[in-house]
């Protein structure tokens, strides 16, 4: 039979978050394996992604978060080294020997894209509406007959014209695996919605599996806040 080796970080094919748009939206949808009853107290984050420019920012944030939640991380940076082939039973010792509990494992799995129209608009300016044309300032001085009344704040009729918009979906697989199976104890599957910065994206991300978490029971008591 032969070992089975990885080269760490060189599992994927390039995690192409698009940085384009401002402000990003995650979705993730989970499973969580009913036989298996393992808690969770700490925690190797080691995303499987071809970049490092990625990797690092994502597992620091990943990090972060959770930290800041009580639960031990620990990114897998920290302790391997991403062009170094390493066997699978290599890595499992060395995340034991850290005293982590658990390996959440995060694939990229593509990105989508489309393209939607935004056809013309026309509106009126109106001249302000009611607060300015007849309401509180309608019978002074800002009226009628003045510069204001009839003139450049008058009202007018603006078109704007069509354009594209660009929407991309970047779309991950996680998976938290545990000393006391060799299958999967939870999985999510996650797409990031025009993601801007991998850190952002990365906290979000943390967020939602963290709560998911909280809601499935996952995390020992007292390290995972209740």
């Amino acid at each position: 039979m032969k070992t089975r080796k990885i080269y760490f970080g060189l599992l994927a094919v390039v995690a192409a978050f698009v940085f384009t748009s401002c402000g990003s939206s995650v979705t993730l949808t989970s499973w969580k394996n009913p036989a298996d009853k393992s808690q969770i107290s700490k925690v190797v984050v080691m995303p499987l992604f071809d970049k490092l420019e990625y990797m690092k920012p994502f597992e620091q944030a990943l990090d972060a978060y959770f930290s800041t939640q009580g639960l031990k991380a620990i990114g897998s940076l920290d302790f391997l080294n991403p062009n170094f082939k390493y066997k699978v039973e290599d890595i499992k010792k060395k995340c034991d020997s850290l005293g982590a509990d658990a390996i959440l494992l995060f694939v990229y799995k593509g990105t989508e894209k489309s393209e939607n129209y935004v056809p013309p608009i026309t509106y009126s300016t109106g001249g302000f509406g009611g607060y300015w044309g007849g309401g509180y300032w309608g019978g002074g001085f800002y009226g009628g007959g003045g510069f204001y009344g009839d003139g450049f704040y008058g009202g007018s009729t603006v078109t704007t014209g069509g354009y594209w918009t660009t929407t991309s979906v970047v779309n991950l697989k996680a998976s938290v695996y545990t000393k006391a199976s060799k299958d999967a104890l939870w999985t999510g599957d996650i797409s990031v919605t025009d993601p801007n910065y991998v850190d952002q994206a990365a906290t979000t991300i943390a967020q939602d599996i963290y709560a998911d978490w909280q809601k499935n029971n996952l995390l020992k008591y007292p390290t995972g806040k209740k």
